[in-house]
């Protein structure tokens, strides 16, 4: 495995896409922005921004909200793999999402030791398109949400993949 230009450190991490997932998003600006650990009710994730934006291009759309969006919006059939339970786009699909973002995702990241104090405040000022929560102002959440829903639907009536 090659070494990370992305630090093992705190932060807002932000992709770009040299072409979009979908005609009605513009390609070449920031889509989607996430962050590195997560604060949570009663913990801090363990997450840095390596290992996120690594999940994000490697993992599959059971760990990676950002992996799920991109393969709805590409077409990419969503599967139940497992016990039933996950959703992922299966080997054949993730290694085809992998390849996509091989070539056109771009990440950009700023260090920030409580990034969780910003993304509220970027996902209200910026048109990030591709982020669902706390963003149903954004013009695109609606389709989406049902882009996303519906792959959900069809993956429940097909059988469990291996």
């Amino acid at each position: 495995m090659r070494p990370s230009p992305v630090p093992a450190a705190a932060g807002v991490y932000g992709w770009h896409f040299e072409k979009a997932p979908c005609p009605d998003l513009d390609a070449g600006r920031l889509l989607y922005v996430g962050i590195a650990p997560r604060y949570m009710a009663n913990r801090i994730s363990t997450q840095n921004l390596c290992k996120r934006v690594r999940y994000h291009y490697r993992g599959n759309a059971a760990g990676s909200t950002l992996r799920l969006t991109l393969g709805c919006l590409l077409g990419i059939e969503l599967r139940r793999v497992g016990s039933g339970k996950r959703m992922t786009f299966g080997k054949a699909g993730e290694a085809t999402l992998s390849q996509w973002m091989a070539e056109n995702a771009r990440v950009c990241w700023i260090e920030r030791d409580e990034p969780w104090t910003m993304e509220s405040e970027l996902i209200s000022q910026l048109d990030l398109p591709l982020n669902l929560d706390q963003n149903r102002h954004n013009p695109f959440h609606g389709r989406l949400t049902e882009v996303r829903f519906q792959a959900r639907q069809r993956a429940r009536e097909l059988s469990v993949s291996a």
